[in-house]
């Protein structure tokens, strides 16, 4: 009997990509916490030396480091792109009803935490160029911290902060194409560009094996490094290629391409990619360090832009769209509970430190005052986020009418 079971458990097929997303970024998210926690005290111990001069290490033409941010983290914004495609065009952001609540709120994050880094950074030009650091939201960390708020949090706004990061992802990566890129060359942009109709032509014909799609992705990787173009977008523009065959009724066709990709990279990026770029990037040697660091344009810039800037820009484009009825409160939750969600979305880490790098590449002093402005908005957005979620009351108990009408219902 016990055999019966486990051989109907194998045939049983994979859960949602949702609810799989929903979990395991909850997971990568704790995973996540405990290699930036690490990445810190180790940076500031007798291991230091040791620490930076590994990541200072040449392989093959590049450092560790670069290995780490211009590679691994190519195959985490592939994806992303998965997560991006799918969503839009057969799961939770597929109609315009259900991405008008999450678009409007990705925006607001978006503008508000901008502004007030510009606002910041208004009297010194060198770092304007910083402005979009605030603008990200780190979905693993933000659901890491709902994970540890257990069932408090209605699944609902689960589901608007996984979409609302998703658009904000999508913000992000159009950011990153648009004003973070080097010099460019004609000449691999070219050859990227071939690749790429390559990749198109597979998609039109039909096939539907990964492995030509794949190989074809390495190369895209490899021209796109050479391009002046940052080489984590090939993994967005693969993605993109990558078939997803719809079946009506049947969102989640676990034999699409794309849902196989989906499922086979999301434990590697969440479990072991991210955490990696987290340990590598979050040190910050807090040696020699004073005060004046953290009171500096950048880091102000930064803090405040994901504090404040993201909780305003976000629950006030909610609240507006709410009451003027352009879109629906997500289900069972109060605009408190909203509100601590919109506070969560500060938690900024991995992609905001990732456009910190981009922004500054050869300033060490501004990319660890990237860090520390990161680190310091992130943990008082976690903090401040989830002690108004544990505090804030949810819809039913928010409106006494609501209940007595629920309590006479047939």
């Amino acid at each position: 009997m016990m055999l019966d079971a486990s051989k109907r458990a194998m045939r049983r097929p994979p859960a949602s990509v949702l609810r799989d997303l929903l979990r395991g970024e909850a997971g990568g998210g704790l995973v996540l916490m405990i290699a930036a926690a690490v990445a810190l005290i180790v940076a500031n111990s007798p291991l230091a030396p040791s620490y930076f001069g590994l990541l200072k290490t040449y392989i093959g033409g590049l450092s560790v480091l670069h290995w780490i941010n211009d590679a691994l983290m190519a195959l985490f914004f592939l994806l992303v792109g998965l997560e991006i495609k799918r969503e839009f065009l057969d799961g939770h952001l597929a109609t315009w009803p259900r991405r008008v609540l999450p678009l409007i709120a990705a925006a607001g994050g978006m503008i508000a935490p901008a502004m007030i880094y510009v606002a910041l950074n208004a009297g010194t030009p060198d770092t304007l160029r910083g402005w979009a650091i605030p603008t990200a939201t780190d979905i693993a960390f933000a659901l890491g911290v709902l994970a540890l708020l257990g069932s408090r949090v209605p699944v609902s706004l689960k589901i608007f902060l996984t979409a609302l990061a998703i658009i904000d992802d999508l913000g992000a990566v159009a950011i990153i194409a648009a004003f973070y890129t080097a010099d460019l060359s004609l000449t691999w942009l070219s050859l990227a560009g071939l690749t790429l109709a390559a990749l198109a032509g597979l998609n039109r014909a039909g096939v539907e094996r990964l492995v030509p799609y794949l190989a074809l992705g390495a190369v895209l990787w490899f021209v796109v490094l050479q391009s002046g173009v940052h080489a984590t977008l090939a993994g967005v523009a693969l993605a993109l290629a990558i078939p997803l065959r719809r079946s009506p009724g049947r969102p989640d066709d676990t034999q699409s391409p794309l849902h196989i990709l989906e499922h086979a990279l999301h434990p590697w990026v969440a479990f072991l990619i991210v955490p990696v770029f987290g340990f590598a990037n979050a040190g910050v040697s807090l040696a020699g360090m004073s005060w004046a660091a953290a009171f500096a344009p950048v880091t102000l810039g930064i803090a405040a832009g994901l504090f404040v800037g993201k909780q305003i820009g976000i629950f006030l484009t909610t609240w507006a769209a709410v009451r003027l009825k352009l879109a629906d409160c997500p289900a069972g939750a109060s605009m408190a509970q909203v509100y601590g969600v919109a506070l969560l979305c500060g938690i900024g880490f991995t992609m905001s430190l990732f456009i910190g790098l981009l922004a500054f590449p050869t300033s060490a002093a501004l990319q660890d005052e990237v860090k520390v402005g990161v680190l310091i908005g992130s943990v008082l957005s976690g903090a401040v986020g989830a002690l108004v979620l544990l505090l804030a009351p949810g819809e039913r108990a928010a409106s006494g009418t609501m209940t007595s009408h629920a309590a006479t219902r047939p």
